[in-house]
């Protein structure tokens, strides 16, 4: 009978499709605790019903949000799996917007200032990152060599060190590195003390990642090594550092993240980065959200490629089977 009316109205069926979907969007924001007002600048259609009738307007909604996250649910459920998995980005990054759209935010001054922030502050925090990643990498690759070295000397200095910059907060480093260091007649500069100091921290960090993956890979390996004549380091870099890098490079692009995101804490000492530009830029003119919103965006961006980087590395270091 319903679809018989459908196929002999169209235009009132889309009509009623329309309404009840506009209904059902409004029900859902109204129960997740969003004002009848603010909803009145999305639906204005539907918003003036819940301003005379609020308690009703949460009692349906306390019975619709369910039913449409079931019938959400079950909808993508249909679909394979890549295409579920689109689904909910998609569906969740919606909602993501939804709620920053309700903070009012002035989009003509986000456009106007974002070229600004991604040609200098993107431009600067990919520099500090990538240098500091490479310093790192060397740093926790020779700390995890000494930590299984049998050399009491040379084992002391490495648990000596990362037990010190592991212990030491990041923006404690970065102030003792820019203030302490010309105390001591080394002036440096504030680009340079937030390389540095993210170089020390997270090859630290990285040391026990690379001594873990290193200790990781069967005796065997080092022994048939030496047995067809190779030396310890073509053994170290030929034979054991690639099948480590199996268990290395996941914790590992973790470290790479974390130190993108960090690098926002050298904006202290007045390093043009991405959060220093946002928090500059956004005292012009009282909009602070405004940028911050636009740099978290930034930052997650660049993350997701640093994501797309870690899974084809260790796409390319999966053939490596120990055996």
């Amino acid at each position: 009978m319903i679809g018989r009316w459908i196929l002999s109205n169209p235009d009132a069926a889309r009509r009623t499709g329309i309404f009840l979907v506009l209904g059902l969007m409004t029900l859902s924001l109204y129960g997740m605790g969003i004002s009848s007002a603010w909803i009145g600048h999305l639906l204005p259609a539907t918003s003036g019903w819940l301003t005379a009738n609020p308690a009703m307007g949460r009692f349906v909604a306390a019975v619709m949000i369910p039913l449409i996250a079931a019938a959400n649910w079950k909808a993508l459920r249909q679909l394979p799996r890549r295409q579920q998995i689109a689904g909910v980005w998609l569906e969740l990054f919606a909602l993501l917007m939804l709620f920053f759209y309700s903070f009012d935010l002035s989009f003509a001054f986000i456009a106007k200032k974002i070229g600004f922030l991604i040609s200098q502050g993107v431009v600067t925090t990919l520099y500090i990152s990538a240098i500091s990643i490479v310093i790192a990498t060397i740093i926790a690759l020779a700390g995890a060599i000494a930590k299984l070295s049998k050399n009491g000397v040379i084992y002391g200095f490495a648990t000596f060190y990362t037990s010190l910059f592991r212990g030491l907060p990041l923006l404690m480093q970065i102030y003792i590195i820019y203030l302490g260091l010309p105390q001591v007649g080394y002036v440096i500069s504030a680009v340079p003390a937030g390389i540095l100091a993210l170089s020390l921290c997270y090859g630290a960090y990285m040391t026990e990642i690379f001594r873990a993956g290193i200790e990781s890979i069967p005796r065997g390996q080092t022994e048939g090594a030496t047995a067809l004549g190779l030396s310890p380091n073509q053994t170290m870099a030929l034979v054991i550092l690639p099948q480590a890098m199996r268990v290395i490079i996941p914790p590992t692009g973790n470290q790479f993240i974390a130190m993108l995101k960090d690098s926002s804490l050298v904006s202290v000492v007045g390093v043009w980065e991405i959060m220093y530009l946002a928090r500059t830029q956004g005292q012009t003119e009282f909009r602070h959200i405004e940028m911050l919103i636009t740099a978290s965006m930034i930052y997650w961006i660049l993350s997701i490629g640093l994501e797309f980087l870690q899974a084809r590395i260790e796409e390319r270091f999966g053939r490596y089977n120990i055996r």
